[in-house]
């Protein structure tokens, strides 16, 4: 998994509420157990035509946010099924942060084990974060998870929390795989221990 330690990027205005994970990668395309490649399907109805013509309106869809990489969004996004496609579709799309006021646990739990960090913030803030990402390509904001502090283009400092363990495993990159490999020592210990004591097994 791709740490995540500190990012400067164009933050897009998503100012929708309960965005659910069908909205995010609808039903047809969850047939693959792929994690690329999803990105071109973000968002798929809202983003595109029955045709499969992109809708100019749609905020991924216009210049100045094609490469975000900051998503700020209204409340309760992640919302609905607990398909793991979802952020595997915004990652691969470029996304490496979103920025709430709530997430749907599930949804909250997938982004770190994928290398996303969700960041929940109050109203106000989102509010702020929100003006700041309707700037277009002047959009940039910083979110630096080590600081603990999302900085936008004006220098104004908005503060998060986040579970120290949490931060810990996307500092390193550390999904639950890495998260085991990390006990490899004490794991081939066990395992040569246990084949001497039990050679029956």
């Amino acid at each position: 998994m791709q740490k995540f330690d500190k990012l400067t990027g164009v933050a897009a205005p998503l100012n929708i509420v309960n965005i659910d994970t069908d909205m995010i990668i609808p039903k047809q395309f969850l047939k693959t157990i792929l994690r690329t490649g999803l990105g071109k399907s973000l968002f798929f109805e809202v983003r595109y035509t029955q045709d499969g013509q992109e809708l100019p309106d749609f905020v991924l869809n216009k210049p100045a946010y094609r490469k975000a990489e900051i998503l700020v969004a209204g409340d309760n996004f992640g919302c609905g099924s607990s398909r793991e496609h979802a952020p595997w579709a915004l990652l691969d799309f470029g996304i490496r942060c979103v920025i709430s006021t709530s997430f749907a646990d599930i949804f909250y739990n997938n982004c770190f084990k994928n290398g996303i960090l969700p960041i929940t913030v109050t109203p106000e803030q989102l509010k702020l974060l929100m003006d700041d990402a309707e700037r277009g390509s002047n959009a940039t904001l910083t979110v630096d998870l080590v600081a603990q502090e999302i900085r936008g283009p004006d220098g104004g400092v908005i503060r998060f929390d986040i579970d120290p363990f949490r931060k810990h495993c996307l500092l390193n990159g550390l999904d639950d795989i890495g998260l085991t490999l990390e006990k490899s020592s004490a794991i081939d210990a066990f395992e040569k221990k246990q084949a001497a004591s039990q050679a029956w097994l």
